[in-house]
């Protein structure tokens, strides 16, 4: 036999290990990168994967996809099925966190051949006998494989078929059920091919998919005006803060603040005596990122804030800010971990035109790069054993993606129920860079997406990509250094629009507390950034001042938790609307007990009205059947029926409708009953 040539003589074509494997796999999805980065899922979520899946020639094919979560050695699988034109598609559910992988394996199936053959020679002409000696054949083969019980009954199929006179019923057996579903345990896949990847799943717990982020600075949260607020003060409100449907307090820096070159108000550099200074300037001579800045308390009154939060329903998100004031410990400690300049004094942070005298960053290119890793990792390990199981991570992009990589893995192997939220506003690649190392979630451009088409084409990209498999969104309407600038000109009305945007497009969304809920809009002139931001002073919230939005966020935050739809976000679809100040889209659970339509008039200043085109035929809705829906933000309630249906808003009055699909009316008594 003529041997083909090796692929490795760098001519001609290789032979394979062994050529009787004839199964390509192709485009298998999700795969991030060619397999170098994981998905991600939360505990009870599917994991659907899909390939091309084919071989030479007629031969049926057979395929599995196989599955291990964190720790098994074996493999667990579930069938593939043919979809259409050579794609395949099988599905496993995660059920617990940390590190599951996935592959597929697809082979010839040479009895499924030999029984849809049989079936069509059958049918064309009755001479079929020497095709029941090949099946008998087979069939005793896979026998050889069986238990004992099976193996019976295999071997009397087989004997069956060899002397059974009644042709007709011989086939009959041969194409049954029970002969088919007896082979199919028993395949005979020495030539399967594997797909040769064995692809990462990271399986957080529900949170990573589902919250609500709630701001505050605790120094603002005295109840004497002029003091430092403390741990203890922010108890005070963890239930009011809870009871309006969040359940993440995130805290700004926590940690000691540096004095020297302390910025004054609005991000001066005049300073007078009783200026406090920005949080994320970290450490002083009272210590750096693992102390706690005297003023808020001890260790053991944030241990307690801690609990205190978790009694109420609440989980604390600290900050972690891996720079330094030029007063932190490390600078004198480990001088090598930042850069100098001629002048021997240290590189401040910049941004230009933005400069941050008051912070050094790491150097991450510092020949001890080694022991700087393994520092921070223990500043994390260290607030992990205080209780903090959510950090929001300042300005990640600024660091190393390999150091990130690291890092996340390093922590979440022990503690797989650590979530990380990425504060990265930057170019849309190394966003996704750091989802893809190991960010839970990610802050995102939603802040500045504020028209019809910027929102479909932004929200798309998000949800109907391959981004949706390892990205996933937090929406911000603002933060403390963020005001954007339809928030300074649009009113209450704005902030109401950007909130039901915010937490109803995607199910991860945050707001910078008091300042939206009392729809502060004073911004530096020419800037979006706040007038006397709290970043750089002790402010005294008034939260039940006339205006304020709890009761609307209260309301929004409700609706979120009574409804499933809402917890996720790759199950947005954005409808048709005949206006283009109007928005229309809609979330579903997978077996629609739980619809909801969304319309948002994204004009803050004018009544807008329009027509809806509702998806019916996807919903099941007969066009004659009338249907209920109940605006879950004011109560009221409609009868629509077929797909086009008027709505009208009134930003003044209320600029958006969550509709909950209520119940399909089939008779004219079903109308008094749900009304």
């Amino acid at each position: 036999m003529k041997q083909a040539p090796d692929r490795k003589s760098g001519g001609g074509t290789a032979m394979k290990e062994d050529g009787r494997r004839r199964v390509v796999l192709e485009n298998l999805k999700p795969e991030i990168d060619g397999g170098r980065f994981p998905i991600k899922r939360v505990i009870g979520e599917r994991v659907v994967v899909t390939a091309d899946i084919f071989a030479d020639g007629h031969d049926s094919i057979s395929a599995r996809l196989l599955y291990q979560g964190p720790g098994e050695k074996k493999w667990r699988e579930a069938p593939m099925a043919l979809i259409e034109n050579d794609l395949w598609k099988g599905e496993f559910v995660v059920e617990e966190a940390g590190v599951h992988h996935y592959t597929v394996e697809g082979w010839v199936n040479h009895f499924k051949t030999w029984q849809r053959d049989l079936k069509k020679r059958w049918e064309a002409g009755p001479d079929v006998k020497v095709d029941l000696l090949i099946g008998a054949g087979q069939i005793s083969e896979t026998s050889k494989r069986a238990s004992m019980e099976d193996q019976k009954e295999l071997v009397n199929f087989a004997e069956m078929l060899k002397g059974r006179r009644d042709i007709e019923k011989a086939v009959s057996m041969a194409l049954s059920e029970e002969l088919a579903e007896l082979m199919n345990r028993y395949p005979d896949r020495r030539f399967a091919v594997p797909y040769g990847k064995r692809l990462g799943v990271v399986v957080d717990r529900d949170k990573a998919l589902f919250s609500a982020w709630y701001e505050i600075f605790p120094r603002s949260l005295s109840a004497k005006a002029g003091r430092h607020g403390t741990f203890r003060d922010c108890e005070r409100i963890l239930r009011e803060i809870a009871g309006m449907g969040f359940d993440v307090l995130y805290l700004p820096p926590i940690h000691p603040i540096g004095r020297a070159n302390r910025k004054g108000k609005n991000n001066t550099l005049e300073l007078k005596p009783d200026d406090v200074g920005s949080p994320w300037a970290v450490g002083s001579k009272e210590g750096g990122h693992q102390a706690i800045h005297p003023d808020l308390g001890t260790m053991e009154d944030f241990e307690r804030l801690v609990e205190k939060a978790r009694q109420a329903g609440l989980e604390i998100a600290m900050d972690l800010a891996f720079q330094c004031s030029p007063d932190h410990p490390y600078v004198k400690e480990h001088p090598g971990w930042f850069r100098w300049r001629p002048d021997g004094t240290a590189q401040y942070a910049e941004n230009p035109p933005k400069k941050y005298q008051d912070i050094l960053p790491l150097n991450f290119e510092t020949e001890d790069w080694q022991d700087l890793w393994e520092e921070l990792k223990r500043v994390v390990l260290f607030w992990v054993e205080k209780g903090v199981r959510i950090f929001r991570v300042d300005n990640p992009h600024t660091k190393p993606f390999s150091f990130w990589e690291w890092l996340v893995g390093e922590i979440k192997r022990p503690f797989p129920e650590v979530l990380f939220l990425s504060e990265a506003f930057t170019r849309p690649k190394v966003m996704y860079r750091l989802a893809k190392v190991g960010f839970t979630q990610s802050y995102t451009y939603f802040t500045w997406r504020s028209t019809k088409r910027e929102l479909i084409d932004y929200l798309t990209e998000l949800t109907q990509t391959e981004a949706g498999e390892y990205f996933r969104p937090n929406f911000w309407p603002n933060t403390p250094d963020i005001l954007p600038e339809h928030l300074q000109y649009g009113g209450r009305p704005a902030f109401m629009i950007r909130l039901v945007l915010a937490a109803t497009l995607s199910s991860n969304y945050g707001i910078y507390g008091p300042a939206f809920e009392l729809c502060v809009h004073e911004a530096l002139p020419g800037r979006e950034e706040y007038l006397d931001s709290e970043k750089y002073e002790i402010k005294q919230w008034n939260r039940d001042i006339p205006g304020n939005l709890k009761d609307f966020i209260t309301r929004v935050n409700r609706t979120r938790r009574e409804n499933p739809a809402l917890q996720k976000t790759v199950n947005l679809r954005f409808y048709e609307v005949s206006n283009e100040t109007l928005l229309f889209y809609g979330k579903a659970t997978d077996d629609l007990s739980n619809i909801l339509f969304v319309v948002v008039n994204l004009d803050p200043f004018h009544t807008r009205s329009g027509w809806v085109h509702v998806p019916i035929h996807e919903l099941g809705i007969n066009p004659n059947q009338p249907y209920l829906v109940h605006d879950l933000l004011s109560d009221d309630k409609y009868i629509w029926q077929g797909e086009r249906n008027y709505v009208e808003l009134n930003p003044q009055v209320l600029p958006a409708n969550i509709f909950r699909v209520r119940k399909r009316l089939k008779k004219e008594t079903d109308f008094d009953y749900f009304l």
